[in-house]
């Protein structure tokens, strides 16, 4: 009773700006931070402590073994990456849906700038987040009917930055082991470092730190069956967000053009079918995996590109941060400063940190293209 009601204090000073924004608002905006009090509160309902599952003779073996091998990535967390050693993902709640939540994200006909939401707490984001999926698409069609490009994508976990005990839920807890760890890694990094407003930053940085942490969990605790899949699944990653990368390129440069309206539709069906004949490709030099199927799915959109840069752009600059500071604490208090800086000084800051590792040794090409229109 104690801890709910610890729950329900913390839940009214955080609820009480995004109230009172709300019905500044108005009435749909007051509908969608109900829907998003709801949902969390049904979290923590849902969640118990992961000893209880454990001792819970009903609860399924597979379960307890995926639950047991969780509290040890969390235990890892905290030794050997420094991350915050809270009631974080010591929780466990069985969800009856897929996905935790819904985002609705979205950009104009003829841009991959997307749309943003402000906030309170964490500012202004590229997303909105629906915990039904019945009413993230009813807002993605709103959207569509005003011109727009829309996703609705299914996300597995969130982080609340801190402001609550987020649990481990049935929507992620399947994962393979170094999956699972990732997964935990970054969540926890939002806690430790996060700017309103700011998404490249934010998931770039807890990126960076799955990616380091995944690679320390695998050299502990992986085999090396283990490190051979996940070198396969980085692998392929890489392949695909290339792929991404480098047709969001052409698209920014037929949007940016000094051509028709017309034709810029054109070349953004072009280059959309070009995306899909290239994926193709890509396929079968992976053997016919077809884990990227999903994202060709339904019709391909700005909202599916608009977004791909965000946890990846600046991540060779925190790699390098990563590198020179050797260790996760000096990293971490690093980061901290280029958080306190303005968004300007900060990205000035990311790109001298990131250059070196974006050009190759032999002539000193970018490794990627070039990310017009993201930012």
């Amino acid at each position: 009773m104690r801890d709910i009601a610890r729950r329900m204090l913390r839940a009214r000073y955080w609820l009480a700006p995004a109230c009172a924004a709300a019905m500044l608002a108005g009435c749909a905006q007051f509908k969608y931070y109900m829907q998003a009090a709801q949902g969390q509160y049904s979290l923590w309902s849902d969640a118990r402590p992961i000893d209880d599952w454990l001792g819970d003779p009903t609860t399924d073996p597979q379960l307890k073994a995926r639950l047991e091998k969780a509290l040890l990535i969390r235990k890892f967390a905290v030794k050997e990456l420094g991350l915050p050693d809270n009631a974080s993902y010591k929780n466990y709640a069985a969800l009856s849906r897929p996905f935790v939540l819904w985002n609705v994200v979205a950009t104009p006909e003829l841009s991959l700038r997307p749309i943003q939401w402000c906030f309170p707490i964490a500012g202004c984001v590229s997303y909105r987040g629906y915990y039904s999926k019945e009413d993230a698409n009813a807002y993605a069609d709103e959207l569509r009917k005003e011109g727009n490009d829309v996703q609705v994508g299914g996300v597995p976990a969130y982080s609340t930055l801190g402001w609550f005990s987020d649990p481990l839920l049935s929507t992620f807890i399947n994962y393979s082991d170094a999956e699972l760890a990732r997964m935990v890694f970054h969540e926890l990094a939002h806690q430790v470092v996060y700017v309103p407003g700011d998404s490249q930053f934010n998931e770039s940085f807890a990126t960076a730190v799955e990616e380091a942490g995944v690679q320390r969990w695998l050299e502990l605790y992986g085999t090396d069956p283990m490190r051979e899949a996940y070198a396969r699944y980085n692998a392929r990653r890489q392949d695909f967000l290339t792929l991404l990368v480098r047709h969001r390129k052409m698209l920014a440069d037929a949007y940016a053009s000094k051509t028709s309206t017309r034709h810029k539709r054109a070349e953004k069906a072009r280059i959309f079918a070009h995306l899909k004949s290239d994926y193709l490709k890509l396929k079968e030099t992976w053997g016919g995996y077809a884990g990227y199927d999903r994202w060709f799915a339904e019709p391909l959109t700005n909202a599916q590109l608009s977004a791909v840069g965000t946890y990846h752009d600046y991540l060779p600059a925190f790699r390098a941060l990563l590198k020179q500071e050797r260790t996760f604490v000096r990293f971490y208090a690093a980061v901290q400063k280029l958080a306190s800086l303005d968004i300007a000084q900060r990205r000035q800051q990311l790109d001298l940190l990131g250059r070196p590792a974006m050009l190759n040794a032999e002539g000193g090409k970018e490794a990627l293209p070039a990310t017009e229109g993201m930012h």
